[in-house]
């Protein structure tokens, strides 16, 4: 039975005012947890002050009067002020307001107090007393039931409902929380009870004991022990079991009959009073018929079980008649229990059996439950526990081992009235997923499990859902009316279903709304909002109080629209996000009529954790059919009393209390319930009126400062419109002002007040209907900005906001109006101007390109065709185009007058230079500035009549888009009728030729080549700075301009087979560096073909002239400021190189580039060419007689011989020795002399 729930709710249901979100406990708007630190609030508060001490009309928002207000206070421990209601009845106006913790004696049964609205004094409230309450024939237990939780005003018949959810009611063993509710007529009496989810108990029995007190039964007190322990065991009570006894022997008699005693206590006190009546006869054929036919009749209730418990020690002496009223009992749907007693069987040896036989008849079937039989009198007492246990398995036999069905309902946790009755919710019905009742005037309405299975599957069934914990109802555009109901618990997310109900109990739900986020309660506040007031729903308020968000539990209120077909599509959402705290929004909801004038209802909606825990109201507006999701007013309660806790925890706003003809708002928090005045709304009509019309600057029709000026005079007119309907004997002046700013954000103003009308602001009084105008004198001063109207504003405001009516936000407070100058045109409202543009390029045509002597040997010059065809020509160092233009107007006045440029892509707009110092400017914008489009306006007032300007328009060609023309288009336009539009445009579309610069050089380290052949014919060769026979032939192509060149062809000729076909050299490989997207194609391999000796040592260079080609072509194209090399690579042919004779030898190579005749692109130098001479020389060895060798040797070392002979009779050797001797000075220190 989830006793431990059970008891878990009851331990919530005793705690602190803190309070959590339990259906035990209380209803969705009071689940307490969060809060925010003292330093951030006030961090808030003084951003808010501060902010509205520079917006004095908004300080107050809107009109819910925060300086007037009326506070209600009672006890915070009896939670007064949990739930309130504006209430009228007898002929005043009340606030109902719930403490569901107050005490009836020593109970917490809860209440309801009314607090009178009428009186202006401050009167207290007075307790209605609805404690008392009571349900005839149950065991009721009111402790702690929550008397006032819910409250229900029907201002159909002044009547209210209020419910205590957590009422409950003995069963047997059992408390079972069922929940009940009262009605309460216009008197404030108690008029019925409702308790749909009540149900009889298990034990609701009428038991019949008949006893046997013949002669027989021995010892009496036995049996009386056994009577009083087995009725210790029965659950007596209203409701429950009632107990009666009979006792025969030869007669009956009835001790005391079912309805005598109500208690235990009192039956047992009856049975210890009875005394053995005696008897020479058992007649238990009598003692059945009379405990059938008058003990049952006697107190009996109809519906109750019908038990009969037959005691007697011996056969019957009616037997004969025995069979009849079993039988006549059984028709009666009585249930026997028949207990044979044997002692006096026992005791003198009787075999019992015809008696046992007869016991087992009176006994219902089958025996083993309902026969019993002890061996004598005092053995009675082993049987009290067995008989007890057996008569009470019938308690909850239909939903044993099925968990509960209605038995902890808490039927009004939630409460909503309907056109035929109230609704109710009861969460705790079927095992805590919940259920919804119903009490109509035709009875309770209790649809069955099974009608919620689609929606609420038995597999979901331990997470208690809690349906019910909020219910309400809507009208379809077909008229019917559904019903809706919270389940804010639903697979943890919450769920809201849309049904309707029969008052048979048919219950058919149509649609589900599905919650976002785990805990986040979603349905524990519903809300549905005629807003148009059509009589059809236009939306669905779902609240989700404890949505998570940013670290918060801010709360979530979910706008669902009710279409044509019953649907629901969600609109929105409202949240308030621009406080950093924990918020519960959605906590409450209510509607109230319309505030603002404009037809619609608002809406109200509780944030009672805001401001740590001190609570705030939000009051949205409606619009059409929907909220907007913008909040127009807060009301923390801080700006009604610094104490207040929990302020917006149940809302309520029906009643015009303070007698304006506005509806005010009740608003409750713990301990406390606010009443909040609202105040009228008005709005100020304001027309401004100037004479003249126009501002004739050429008229000065007075003088100020000195100075010759246009004086002019503009009519304020005010009225005043209540959009509220405010009652007539509210209506009196109101006090406003205004202020009068001419030449908005001009520094200095072209126009001034006169001095006498320069006090600012000024006041007036108005009132209802009335319009009163006031005229202000201004001038306008010389100025040269007469093309822009002089803006006017008016600013208007009430000179009190914190008294009377209050500004409609929604209208304007401050209007702006234009004074236009006159055009100075014949038309007032519109010129005819004439406008001619005028415009050329400085780019040159190719005839006048050629006709320089710089290029006239370019390619281009070469190729001219017909004048009219001929392209423009872009030089290699040009990066910019201008356009040279002039603008003249021919006509009237030109206002607002503009020139529209667009370019082709290639063209990138740079500047535009107004020239000859003309006082007209010319200002281009756009907000790309790669774009093909410029709007450039003429910034003077307007071009003037027969005036000009020339300017320069100057563009740059981009680097990423190549095209072969330019075009730009120029057209003029103004605000007044074109005389001549014709030349406005001009269209200049030129098709282009660009010089490209590119410097083509080659490698100026030719190879040279030495082949020499050896002695033996074995040929051998080698070159000057390399053992390679291969060599690498390069060229140098730079691109110097600004755009890539496309398709460049590269031709090279290679000059290397002589006339009789001998090939002294291949070309194996071309390779291009630095340039994607090139190929080229190498020379024709020709077949292998015999060596032909071959004499050309009279030629000294193979070219065009003395020999064949192999040609090399290539396709190239150079990227901007790039460098491209092409190589050809190659090797000698050493055997033709040995068979041909020669001794020094030039093979040519010559290299060009060009550009097809159709490319856009042209070369400075046409087809240039570049030279490589491939130097080759051949040395042969000559063999030497050895004989001339010997003979050589022999000749010079003979002549040698001779020289040497020669010199020696001249006397060369021995004069050189004398000249030796002589130059020598001394020997070892001494002179010749001295030796």
């Amino acid at each position: 039975m989830r006793q431990e729930e059970v008891h878990l709710l009851l331990l919530l249901l005793s705690s602190s005012p803190i309070r959590a979100a339990e259906p035990g406990l209380t209803h969705s708007h009071s689940v307490y947890f969060s809060s925010l630190s003292d330093a951030l609030m006030d961090y808030h508060h003084l951003l808010l002050l501060w902010t509205y001490s520079f917006l004095p009309d908004l300080q107050l928002c809107f009109n819910f009067d925060t300086k007037n207000f009326k506070i209600f206070a009672g006890s915070k421990e009896a939670q007064f002020g949990y739930t309130v209601q504006q209430h009228e009845a007898g002929g005043q106006q009340w606030l109902l307001v719930g403490a569901p913790f107050e005490s009836t004696g020593k109970k917490q049964t809860g209440d309801v107090y009314r607090c009178p609205l009428d009186s202006k004094n401050s009167a207290n409230c007075s307790r209605l007393n609805l404690g008392r309450l009571t349900l005839n024939n149950v065991s009721e237990r009111k402790d702690k039931m929550r008397l006032g939780m819910t409250l229900t005003s029907n201002p159909k018949d002044s009547s209210f409902v209020t419910c205590g959810p957590l009422w409950s009611h003995e069963c047997g063993s059992s408390l079972y929380s069922t929940g009940i509710c009262s009605r309460v007529g216009r008197n404030f009496k108690l008029s019925n009870t409702i308790a749909p989810a009540l149900q009889r108990c298990e034990t609701f029995m009428d038991i019949v004991i008949v006893l046997d007190g013949s002669n027989s039964i021995y010892p009496w007190y036995e049996v009386q022990d056994f009577l009083i322990n087995i009725l210790h065991k029965f659950y007596i009570g209203p409701g429950q079991t009632q107990v009666g006894v009979i006792q025969y022997g030869s007669s009956v008699v009835h001790e005391f009959t079912l309805d005598e005693y109500q208690t235990v206590e009192d039956v047992v006190d009856a049975a210890r009073r009875i005394d053995q009546r005696g008897g020479e006869e058992t007649r238990t054929a009598l003692g059945i018929n009379v405990a059938r036919s008058e003990a049952f009749q006697r107190g009996g209730r109809p519906g109750a079980q019908k038990v009969m418990i037959v005691i007697t020690d011996g056969e019957s002496h009616d037997s004969p008649h025995l069979v009849q009223a079993v039988t006549d009992s059984e028709r009666d749907n009585i249930t026997m229990y028949a207990i044979a007693v044997l002692g006096y069987y026992n005791r003198r040896g009787i075999n019992p059996e015809a008696f046992l036989k007869e016991i087992k008849f009176i006994a219902s079937d089958p025996d083993e439950m309902h026969f019993f039989n002890v061996t004598d009198e005092s053995a009675l007492k082993d049987i009290v526990d067995a008989l007890g246990e057996r008569i009470f398995s019938l308690e909850g036999t239909s939903s044993q081992g099925r968990g509960f069905g209605l038995q902890m309902a808490q039927a009004g946790f939630s409460s909503h009235l309907v056109k035929d009755g109230v609704l109710l919710g009861a969460v705790g019905a079927y095992d805590w997923n919940g259920a919804v009742l119903k009490e109509s005037k035709h009875g309770k309405v209790v649809p069955p499990k099974s009608s919620y299975q689609d929606e609420f599957p038995e597999e979901l069934k331990n997470h208690a859902a809690y349906l019910g914990y909020s219910v309400g109802s809507l009208i379809s555009s077909r008229g019917s009316q559904l019903y809706v109901a919270g389940a804010p618990r639903f697979n943890h997310t919450g769920k809201v279903i849309i049904f309707t109900l029969k008052n048979s109990g048919d219950l058919t739900i149509w649609h589900a709304l599905l919650g976002e986020q785990i805990g986040s309660y979603f349905g524990s506040e519903l809300l549905s909002m005629d807003i148009d007031s059509d009589g059809q729903t236009d939306v669905l308020l779902v609240a989700a109080p404890m949505y998570y968000s940013h670290g918060w539990e801010r709360g979530k209120v979910y706008i669902y629209s009710v279409t044509p077909q019953t649907s629901f599509v969600l609109q929105g959402v409202l949240e308030v996000s621009d406080h950093s705290q924990n918020s519960r929004l959605g906590s409450a909801l209510a509607q109230v009529p319309d505030m603002n004038g404009d037809g619609f209802k608002e809406l109200v909606v509780g944030a009672p954790l805001e401001d740590d825990h001190q609570g705030t109201v939000y009051v949205f507006h409606g619009k059409d059919k929907t909220i907007q999701l913008q909040y127009r007013q807060r009301l923390p309660a801080a700006g009604f009393s610094a104490g207040l806790q929990y302020f917006g925890q149940s809302l309520h706003g029906v009643l015009d209390i303070n007698a304006d003809g506005l509806v005010d708002l009740a608003v409750g928090a713990l301990g406390a319930a606010v009443i909040v005045w609202s105040r009228g709304v008005v709005q100020i009509q304001a027309k401004l009126t100037f004479e003249p019309e126009k501002v004739n600057i050429f008229n000065k029709d007075c003088q100020r400062g000195g100075k010759e000026v246009t004086c002019m005079s503009v009519i304020v007119c005010l009225s005043l419109d209540f959009r509220t309907k405010t009652r007539t004997k509210t209506r009196k002046d109101v006090a406003v002002w205004y202020s009068l700013l001419l030449d908005e954000r001009r520094f200095p103003p072209r126009a001034v007040l006169d001095e006498s009308d320069r006090q600012q602001p000024r006041s007036l009084f108005l009132q209802t209907g009335s319009q009163i105008c006031k005229r202000l004198g201004f001038s306008v001063q010389e100025t040269t900005d007469y093309g822009r109207p002089i803006v006017v504003v008016l600013e208007t405001g009430l000179q009190n906001p914190d008294e009377g009516p209050v500004l409609d936000p929604d209208w304007q407070s401050t209007q702006r109006t234009e004074i236009h100058f006159w055009n100075g045109c014949e038309q007032e409202d519109t010129c005819v101007p004439d406008l001619i543009l005028h415009s050329h390029t400085d780019l040159m045509s190719a005839q006048q390109f050629c006709r320089s002597n710089r290029w006239a040997a370019s390619s281009i010059c070469s190729h001219q065709g017909a004048p009219e065809r001929q392209p423009f020509v872009v030089e290699s160092e040009r990066r910019r185009m201008v356009v040279f233009a002039r603008l003249e107007n021919q006509g009237e006045n030109a206002y607002g007058a503009a020139i529209h440029i667009s370019t082709s892509s290639n063209l990138i707009f740079s500047s535009l230079l107004v020239k000859d110092q003309s006082d007209i400017q010319i200002e281009c914008s756009s907000e790309d500035r790669l774009a093909t489009q410029r709007i450039c306006n003429i910034s003077a007032p307007f071009m003037k009549s027969l005036s000009q300007v020339t300017f320069n328009v100057e563009f740059e060609f981009s680097r990423y888009i190549f095209l072969d023309y330019v075009h730009v288009v120029m057209v003029t336009t103004s605000e007044g009728d074109e005389g001549y539009p014709d030349d406005n445009t001009n269209d200049i579309f030129l098709p282009l030729k660009y010089q490209t610069e590119l410097l083509f050089t080659r490698d100026p380290y030719p190879p040279r080549f030495v082949i020499r052949a050896d002695s033996s014919s074995s040929s051998s060769w080698d070159q000057s700075d390399s053992s390679s026979h291969t060599f690498n032939l390069s060229y140098y192509i730079q691109n110097l301009g600004l755009f890539s060149v496309q398709g460049v062809l590269f031709g090279a000729d290679i000059w290397a087979v002589t006339m009789r076909g001998n090939q002294l050299l291949n070309i194996t490989d071309v390779s291009i560096e630095q340039a994607a997207g090139s190929h080229c194609t190498l020379p024709h391999v020709r077949m292998s073909s015999p060596v032909t000796p071959e004499d050309l040592t009279h030629l000294s260079q193979l070219n065009h002239s003395n020999s064949a080609n192999m040609e090399v072509r290539c396709q190239l194209n150079l990227p901007p400021s790039r460098e491209v090399k092409v190589t050809l690579t190659g090797s000698l042919q050493l055997a033709a190189l040995l068979a041909v004779k020669f001794r020094s030898l030039e093979l040519l190579t010559a290299a060009s580039i060009q550009l097809e005749a159709s490319s856009p692109i042209f070369l400075q130098e046409d087809r240039p060419v570049r030279q490589i001479i491939l130097d080759l020389r051949k040395e042969e060895d000559h063999s030497i007689p050895i004989w001339i060798i010997v003979g050589s040797s022999l000749g010079g070392l003979l002549l040698l011989a001779l020289l040497v002979l020669a010199l020696w009779k001249l006397g060369f050797f021995n004069r050189r020795r004398r000249k030796e001797e002589e130059e020598q000075p001394v020997a070892n220190g001494k002179t010749a002399q001295e030796l």
